[in-house]
């Protein structure tokens, strides 16, 4: 993958919010047996998500490349939801995977093994709480108030690859928050909110959380993982409805993640029934409308 020019002047436009250098990332991350193969900053584009789904088809970028857009105008969560935000105000970045001997039917730990990351980095760098809303959410509480500061949207990329694209909102104001239920490390506190170190901290914590997970095979109870997501997830014990396509729904407590990454919920009927990520269109608290 070559980088390409990521200079713009108007990236100077907020001086709250400097410029991301790519070289100094590639020095600080790009070394000899790591994972990391690449890091490129771009000023702006569509989606980081689609952009390297596309490099990997055409052969141009190799496992461990990391794909950083300062702005993002087609930014993508999942089912397509759109995820905006001003430029240089959080972290928008994919990065390609391919973990071949892990079987495939592991693959789906990736974005839960992402959130696990991230939330271990931004406790550890910005000593802010992170919890984990099953699938794919990152939550952190403002005014006692639980708030989605981020999201994590893993596709797969050719047959061997599978490209995880991980948006994080860093400084974003209130004025600026999209929805009401948005929030960022900012008005969480975060005791850093320099992007340099904090991309630098996630970025590393991946490699650490992919590098036992594949160690173990894919499995996520022997490497840790599955009990880590379960302490960390703020969707567990709680009674919540998925939402499935068609309109039907299912509504029971949620008691735990299952081998496969699946919710299980115990329903009234005294069931408990695993629902996967790919089956749902929304999942919120019961009686939410």
């Amino acid at each position: 993958m070559t980088p390409r020019d990521d200079s713009d002047d108007s990236r100077w436009s907020d001086l709250e919010r400097p410029p991301l250098n790519g070289a100094a990332l590639r020095r600080a991350l790009v070394r000899d047996g790591g994972l990391w193969s690449d890091v490129e900053v771009v000023a702006r584009t569509g989606s980081t998500n689609t952009d390297l789904v596309a490099l990997a088809a055409d052969g141009k970028a190799e496992e461990g490349a990391v794909l950083v857009a300062e702005e993002q105008n087609a930014g993508r969560g999942r089912l397509d939801r759109q995820w905006t935000a001003p430029a240089r105000s959080g972290l928008f970045f994919s990065v390609l995977l391919k973990p071949s001997e892990v079987p495939v039917a592991r693959w789906g730990w990736l974005p839960l093994l992402a959130g696990v990351a991230t939330a271990t980095a931004l406790s550890r760098t910005a000593g802010v709480d992170t919890a984990l809303k099953w699938p794919n959410d990152l939550l952190v509480t403002v005014g006692g108030e639980e708030r989605k500061t981020g999201g994590i949207l893993a596709e797969r990329a050719g047959s061997d690859g599978v490209v995880v694209g991980i948006g994080l909102n860093v400084t974003l104001r209130e004025d600026e928050l999209p929805v009401p239920t948005a929030a960022s490390l900012a008005l969480a506190g975060a005791s850093v909110t320099d992007r340099d170190p904090l991309l630098r901290a996630v970025l590393r914590s991946l490699e650490q959380w992919y590098a036992d997970w594949r160690a173990a095979d894919g499995d996520p109870s022997a490497c840790g993982l599955q009990e880590t997501y379960a302490a960390g997830c703020s969707t567990l014990g709680r009674t919540v409805r998925a939402e499935l396509p068609g309109g039907e729904s299912l509504e029971g407590e949620a008691v735990a993640v299952d081998g496969d990454g699946r919710l299980v919920l115990a329903t009234v009927e005294g069931v408990q029934q695993p629902v996967g990520a790919g089956d749902i269109v929304h999942l919120r608290p019961a009686g939410e409308a």
